[in-house]
């Protein structure tokens, strides 16, 4: 039976995949809008606040992977610490969380491409149902064909749309004079109850990044490279955010009601200070391109995590099945790109911009349920070990209570409908989880004991 394919991967083609994951163009292209409007000139604050939190998960998660280096990544981490039945939830949840974001992200790649036919002036009219097509075979195309290919195509993919924002935010702050925001340096106007539920919104900017860790098996030294990738994605991504969001609030002349009633913060930049037009379509292009390639990302992500469900037969073995050219799970790929696709179309009738946040908001529950597992896990296993330093209980501390945090805002204050009704829906679908578990585990034993297995021989192989 055909297997991943081995030590493929350099550390530069696992960084792609994360950062792919990750899409940071789309903060300075929608997602600032939401947290200046909360935080107002303290909205650089809120970035440099939320990536303290993150790179503390991203050094929890790194030390799990460092002693389990398996595509089977939380569902090991998990097992191996406090059980299958919270190894197979976080799998669980990671699904959702993976295909949540694919969903939102193709339409988001929808709304981008008809922004740059708009921006160019063409009248080009395409249906949606036909832009998810196309959109979702090429990126279902890409995965499936090479892991190698798809990575380094979303580092190339990042690496561009992210130099075209940079140039843009480069024009607009040359036009300012290269200030330095004497407002924004004081955080004039801001507050506490302003910046906290700022900073639960500006960790969603990162979900993704811990993506690496599903391709443990298919990395050259796993447990270098995916500890250091998953650490430095947080942090470039990070820098990133803030320096781009400075840039942006500035822009704006700290005016936080029109920075968070924008729908197009970087368009509405351009615009307003008499950039031709074309800056506009240089903005949509890096946007459309990042989110492809996060879409991309994400897909790869979600077929590891369902093909490792397969292995371990939790769902049908067929989603174990990798291609014997390839070496890609292709079922599992399949599956993804089949559903994506499906939820495109038949919930279109919603709009896209509600498609974008209702998916969005869902898979962020499946991230932060990871995230907080993880940050759980650490210190138990690394005590068991006999390893534990202060510094793992702290990090594992100040983990637990950011992705806690995280949680209690999406919740409270309670969201408009229909946003109030997901934290719920996310809890059946985790009970559904459980239901399936032990359905699993009475009916076939062997699974568990699979899993067993693989974890000792890892533990071996780490000796």
């Amino acid at each position: 039976m055909a297997e991943l394919r081995k030590d493929n991967l350099s550390f530069f083609e696992v960084l792609g995949q994360s950062v792919a994951s990750v899409a940071p163009t789309f903060t300075p292209a929608l997602g600032v809008a939401v947290v200046a409007g909360m935080a107002g000139s303290a909205a650089w604050l809120v970035y440099l606040c939320a990536l303290a939190g993150m790179l503390v998960v991203a050094l929890n998660i790194g030390e799990l992977a460092k002693r389990i280096p398996a595509t089977g990544s939380f569902l090991l981490y998990v097992t191996k610490t406090i059980g299958p039945a919270y190894g197979m939830l976080a799998a669980w949840a990671m699904l959702l969380a993976y295909l949540g974001t694919v969903i939102a992200l193709t339409v988001a790649c929808s709304m981008f491409f008809k922004g740059m036919i708009t921006s160019l002036g063409l009248s080009l009219s395409v249906p949606n149902d036909v832009l998810y097509i196309i959109i979702t075979a090429a990126f279902g195309f890409l995965a499936y064909r090479d892991i190698k290919f798809s990575s380094r195509l979303g580092l190339v993919l990042e690496a561009i749309s992210v130099s075209l924002i940079m140039i843009v935010c480069g024009v607009i702050w040359a036009k300012l004079h290269f200030e330095i925001d004497p407002k924004q340096v004081h955080l004039d106007g801001a507050s506490f109850g302003s910046v906290a539920p700022a900073i639960v919104f500006g960790i969603f900017s990162w979900v993704g990044f811990e993506s690496a860790a599903t391709l443990g098996n298919e990395t050259r030294n796993p447990k270098v490279v995916i500890p250091q990738v998953i650490f430095l994605t947080a942090l470039i991504c990070g820098i990133f955010f803030i320096g781009t969001t400075a840039i942006i609030v500035m822009g704006f002349g700290d005016d936080a009601a029109k920075l968070g009633g924008s729908a197009a913060p970087m368009n509405d930049i351009v615009t307003a200070n008499g950039f031709s037009s074309w800056v506009a379509v240089f903005i949509y292009i890096g946007a459309f391109i990042s989110c492809f390639a996060c879409t991309l990302g994400q897909l790869n992500a979600f077929s590891r995590m369902l093909y490792v469900l397969g292995r371990y037969q939790f769902v049908h073995k067929s989603m174990g099945m990798v291609h014997t050219s390839h070496r890609t799970p292709h079922v599992a790929i399949a599956i993804g790109a089949a559903i994506n696709l499906a939820v495109c179309i038949g919930f279109a009738n919603l709009g896209e911009t509600n498609l974008y946040g209702y998916f969005g908001t869902i898979a962020t529950f499946g991230f932060i349920t990871v995230y907080l597992l993880c940050s759980i896990c650490v210190p138990i296993l690394l005590r068991r070990e006999g390893t534990a330093k202060p510094i793992n209980y702290i990090l594992g501390f100040v983990g637990v209570v950011a992705m806690a945090l995280s949680f209690f805002g999406s919740v409270y204050p309670v969201p408009a409908a229909p946003y109030n009704y997901f934290p719920y829906g996310f809890v059946v679908y985790m009970l559904i989880g459980v239901v399936w578990f032990f359905y699993t585990k009475s009916r076939s034993p062997q699974v568990i004991l699979n899993i067993e297995h693989d974890l000792e021989g890892i533990a071996a192989a780490a000796e």
